[in-house]
């Protein structure tokens, strides 16, 4: 289930739009994790990662950067993610066709209250259980979500650290990687090419001790 969704300005973290309701079977106070949003909006940078889920307790928070405007939504942990960037995909849509042109005029937080309507419709859309069974059939164009960066969101806000330092390091750990698949594919080549001439020498020395025979 989607909990809450609000939309900021990346240059300088103002909230533009948003979507927030409680959950009344559990109890349970977004206000906490709506905190959290906006400090982690303060953080964005231009170098950030432009696709991100951020784990805060039981809760998933899964955001997408999309020309300076940034897209967040609570979920609860066993939502799906790929339904989850589906959502962030269209509601990324409709915000920039009614809105983006205005995004960097603006002064004054959530001056865009009014998109609250959309969101809550398309909330709708991907919450119903048979739309949700329709939207699973689609085939939604987005990348791997397997390979977007899972982290702390405690451990970003209380390090201090951007998240454009957690996209180095990650761009940093997949060099690391590719260079170590490439290594093991010289390694490996090295080894067939040693056992190759291995076969042969044994094949040449069988063929000359029967020739002098």
């Amino acid at each position: 289930m989607i909990l809450m969704t609000m939309i900021a300005r990346v240059a300088d973290g103002l909230p533009l739009a948003a979507s927030m309701q409680e959950n009344e079977q559990s109890g349970r106070n977004l206000q906490e994790y709506q905190n959290q949003a906006k400090q982690l909006f303060r953080k964005l940078t231009e170098h950030s990662p432009t696709r991100c889920t951020l784990e805060s307790g039981s809760l998933m928070f899964h955001y997408l950067i999309d020309r300076g405007v940034c897209y967040l939504v609570l979920c609860e942990g066993n939502y799906s993610k790929r339904m989850a960037y589906g959502f962030l995909e269209d509601l990324q849509a409709e915000f920039s066709e009614l809105y983006l042109r205005k995004v960097a005029t603006v002064s004054r937080p959530y001056v865009f209250i009014e998109f609250d309507t959309h969101i809550q419709k398309l909330k709708k859309s991907y919450s119903d259980s048979w739309s949700r069974r329709k939207l699973g059939s689609i085939n939604i164009e987005l990348q791997d979500v397997q390979r977007i960066m899972v982290t702390n969101i405690e451990e970003v806000l209380q390090r201090g650290e951007a998240l454009s330092a957690l996209n180095t390091k990650a761009s940093n750990l997949s060099s690391l990687s590719k260079k170590y698949q490439s290594e093991a594919k010289d390694l490996n080549s090295r080894s067939r090419v040693t056992k190759v001439a291995a076969t042969g020498l044994c094949i040449f020395v069988v063929v000359l001790y029967f020739w002098w025979l």
